[in-house]
C-alpha cells in the first residue's frame, strides 16, 4: 500500500513534528541508557575494590594467612565468609604470594590456584574490571595484603555478580520508558495544539495554493491602478504596492520602517496611521489630492488604499471657474445688450458722432484692461486667468487690481501649477472680500505671488491653521470637497522648497505671499533682462 505525503500545511507540520519528537525521545533515551551502563559497572567495580580494601585491612587476616594452612574450615576462610555474608558480595577470596586461594565460596576450590593472574595486585597494585571466573561474569576488584612491615604476603578478590548490575540497569528502562512516553505524549499534543492553529491560519491551505495566492497577490497589487499600503500593529510598512510609492514618492527600501519616519507630519500622516477616522477621507501629500480609506487587520495593523484625486480636484477648480465665467458672460451680454440699446437710440436720433465716441470709449477701455494684463504677465495661461477672474469679480460686484509692482516675463517653467497657486488664492479671495489686488513679479529664478484683499483677515492664531486639509468656513460644493485649496497652494510651495504665508493687509484684511522657487528659467531671463 503507498503513503501518500499529505498536501494540507497543518499536516505536514504535525507529521514532521511528530516525527521530530519521536526522534529525539528515542535518542535521548539512547543517549541517557549508554552512560547509565557504564555508571553502574564501575559503581560495582568501586564497590568490589572498597569491600576488598576493608578485607585487607582486617588486622587477623594477615596473621592467620601466614600462620595456618588452607582449609574450609580454616580461620581465614570464616572471616572471608563473614564479610561476604555482611556485605553480598558474590565471592571474597584470599591468596597466598603463589595465588593459592584460602577462602572461597565454593569450599573445594580452597586450597587451589586462582583461574585469574593474580600478579597484578601481587605486585602491589590494585584492579578493578569486569571478568568470567570460576562463578561466572562478575565486577571485580583486587588489592595487595600486606603485614605490619608492608610486605606483601597475599591478596584479597572479591567480586560482585554481574547479573545484579544487568539487573539494576533493566529496572530502571520501565520508569524510563515511562518517562519518555510521557515527554512524547506531551510532544505530540503541542504538535497537534501547533497544527491546529496552523489550520486556522491557512485555512487549511496547501503549500502550492499558498505559493499561488502569494504570486497572484503581488501581481494584483502591482498592477492595480488604486496605491495599497500595508501596516503593521507598531506603525511599520509591511506592504507598498508600485502606486502607492508613486504617489507618496517613497523606495522600496521604505517597507519595514515606521510611516512616520518616511512621510512629513500633518494631515496625510494622521489619516494613514489612524489617527483621523472617517470614510473616503481627502488629504494633500507632497501636493496631490488624495482620498484615504483605511481598514484594519486581526493582527492590530491596518490596510490604506489611496486615490488620486489630483487632476479631479483641478478639474473642480476649472468648473468653478467655468460657471463663474458664465455668470460673467451673461451678465456682459445683458451689457452688451444695453449698449447696442443705446448706440441704437443715439443712431436713431442722429446723433452719429456721439455714437462713434461710445463705440470708442467702449473699445478702448476692453483693449486697454486686457492689454494691461498681457504688458505685466506674457504666460498666457496667468494672463487669461486674471482676465476671466476680472470678469467674475466684476460680475460678483467687486474689483479685482493688477498691482503696479507687476511683472513676469514669459520664463514660466511650469506655469499650471502658478495657475493652481494663483487660482485658488483669488477664488478664496473673491468668497469674503469686495476689493482684491494681485501682485506677480520675479525674483532672480523664484516667482513671488502676492494676494491682498479687504475681507475680514485671518486672526493670528489661525494663520497655520488654514493651511491644513479639510479646514474651512465655508460650505463644500456638491462635486468636491472644501479645506483642500490652501493645504494644496502650500503643499504646492513646499513642492519647489518655497513658503506660503498669510499676514495682515494695511487697513484691513489678510495678504497671502507665495514664493515659488526655480520656477524661471535663467537663459529667458538673461533674453528679457532689458525689459526688466
Amino acid at each position: 500500500m503507498r503513503i501518500h505525503w499529505p498536501r494540507r500545511v497543518f499536516a505536514q507540520v504535525l507529521l514532521t513534528q511528530v516525527a521530530i519528537t519521536t526522534g529525539v525521545v528515542m535518542l535521548v533515551t539512547g543517549l541517557f541508557l549508554a552512560p547509565l551502563s557504564h555508571q553502574l559497572d564501575d559503581q560495582a567495580m568501586r564497590q568490589a575494590l572498597s569491600i576488598a580494601q576493608t578485607t585487607a585491612a582486617e588486622p587477623g587476616l594477615v596473621h592467620n594467612l601466614t600462620s595456618t594452612e588452607p582449609s574450609p574450615g580454616g580461620p581465614v576462610q570464616a572471616e572471608a565468609e563473614r564479610i561476604r555474608r555482611a556485605t553480598g558480595a558474590l565471592y571474597i577470596v584470599v591468596m597466598d604470594t603463589r595465588g593459592v586461594r584460602w577462602s572461597h565460596t565454593d569450599t573445594p576450590q580452597i586450597g587451589r590456584h586462582v583461574s585469574t593472574d593474580p600478579s597484578t595486585a601481587l605486585a602491589g597494585r590494585e584492579i578493578m574490571q569486569i571478568d568470567d571466573g570460576t562463578l561466572g561474569r562478575s565486577a571485580r576488584a583486587k588489592v595487595p595484603l600486606r603485614d605490619a612491615h608492608g610486605t606483601i604476603v597475599g591478596a584479597v578478590s572479591v567480586g560482585i555478580a554481574y547479573d545484579s548490575v544487568r539487573e539494576r540497569l533493566l529496572g530502571t528502562i520501565p520508569g524510563l520508558l515511562l518517562y519518555a512516553g510521557a515527554a512524547l505524549a506531551a510532544g505530540v499534543l503541542a504538535a497537534l495544539a501547533v497544527s491546529r492553529r496552523l489550520q486556522r491560519s491557512t485555512h487549511g491551505l496547501a503549500f502550492a495554493d499558498i505559493s499561488a495566492l502569494l504570486d497572484e497577490r503581488e501581481a494584483m497589487l502591482h498592477s492595480i491602478r488604486e496605491a495599497v499600503l500595508a501596516l503593521d500593529a507598531r506603525g511599520r510598512i509591511r506592504l507598498l504596492n508600485d502606486e502607492a510609492q508613486r504617489l507618496l514618492e517613497l523606495t522600496p527600501d521604505a517597507v519595514g520602517r515606521v510611516l512616520s519616519e518616511v512621510l512629513p507630519p500633518g494631515r496625510a500622516a494622521e489619516v494613514l496611521t489612524g489617527q483621523v477616522d472617517g470614510v473616503d477621507l481627502l488629504t494633500v501629500c507632497r501636493g496631490r489630492v488624495l482620498i484615504a480609506n483605511r481598514m484594519p487587520t486581526g493582527d492590530g495593523g491596518a490596510v490604506v488604499t489611496l486615490r488620486d484625486r489630483t487632476e479631479l480636484e483641478l478639474l473642480g477648480r476649472e468648473l468653478d471657474s467655468t460657471h463663474g465665467l458664465l455668470d460673467a458672460l451673461r451678465a456682459q451680454d445683458h451689457e452688451h445688450a444695453n449698449r447696442l440699446h443705446t448706440l441704437l437710440g443715439l443712431l436713431e436720433l442722429g446723433r452719429h458722432e456721439a455714437a462713434v465716441e461710445f463705440v470708442a470709449e467702449v473699445a478702448n477701455g476692453r483693449r486697454a484692461s486686457a492689454e494691461q494684463v498681457a504688458e505685466r504677465v506674457n504666460d498666457p495661461l496667468l494672463s487669461a486667468l486674471l482676465v476671466g477672474k476680472s470678469a467674475i469679480a466684476a460680475e460678483r460686484g467687486a474689483s479685482l487690481h493688477i498691482s503696479p509692482n507687476t511683472m513676469l516675463p514669459d520664463v514660466v517653467v511650469d506655469p499650471r501649477d502658478l495657475v493652481t497657486v494663483l487660482g485658488n488664492l483669488i477664488d478664496n479671495a473673491l468668497d469674503v472680500a469686495s476689493l482684491i489686488e494681485v501682485e506677480l513679479r520675479a525674483e532672480g529664478t523664484a516667482t513671488v505671488l502676492r494676494v491682498s484683499d479687504n475681507g475680514p483677515g485671518v486672526a493670528p492664531d489661525l494663520r497655520e491653521q488654514i493651511f491644513t486639509e479639510g479646514w474651512s468656513t465655508k460650505q463644500s460644493p456638491a462635486h468636491r470637497g472644501r479645506g483642500l485649496g490652501l493645504a494644496l497652494v502650500r503643499r504646492l510651495a513646499e513642492r519647489y522648497g518655497g513658503v506660503a504665508r498669510v499676514g495682515a493687509r494695511a487697513g484691513g484684511g489678510a495678504v497671502f505671499t507665495v514664493v515659488l522657487p526655480e520656477t524661471l528659467t535663467v537663459r529667458q531671463l538673461t533674453e528679457v533682462g532689458g525689459v526688466q
